[in-house]
């Protein structure tokens, strides 16, 4: 659909896979994991430094533990979207800890060069271990 509403798709999209899980998951067999918004850094107004330029040159997390922005829309769509499924879905969610990390980017390391900033992924090794941890030992 042209020009579709972004948060709409993504609730389509997500209502898709769970009626998935829904249809096609053995709880007794099987776990089920989603992990959660993937936040991108490109807005340094957001985290009240308005001067610096997205992720570029940051090289410490924010202190704390919230992020002064928000949480992305898209973490609303998906909790509730995942509050409906009756089969059991563990959230790994690492939204709020990601958003803390706006010195975790590549930044024109990865992307471009100096023509573009990489706000959206992220380096290795550093949060994607974070969130592997949190996988782990909801596992085990």
């Amino acid at each position: 659909m042209k020009d579709m509403d972004r948060m709409l798709a993504f609730e389509t999209a997500l209502k898709t896979w769970a009626a998935w899980v829904e249809a096609n998951i053995d709880p007794s067999k099987s776990l089920v994991f989603f992990q959660g918004i993937s936040p991108s850094h490109y807005n340094s107004s957001l985290w009240n430094d308005p001067k610096a330029k997205g992720c570029l040159g940051q090289e410490q997390p924010l202190l704390g533990s919230s992020y002064p922005g928000g949480v992305p829309q898209a973490l609303g769509v998906l909790k509730r979207v995942l509050s409906t499924v009756r089969k059991k879905v563990k959230l790994l969610d690492i939204t709020v800890l990601s958003l803390l990390r706006k010195d975790g980017h590549p930044s024109v390391y990865g992307f471009g060069g100096s023509t573009g900033l990489d706000c959206s992924h992220w380096c290795l090794a550093g949060v994607p271990d974070t969130w592997n941890e949190i996988l782990f030992n909801l596992i085990f």
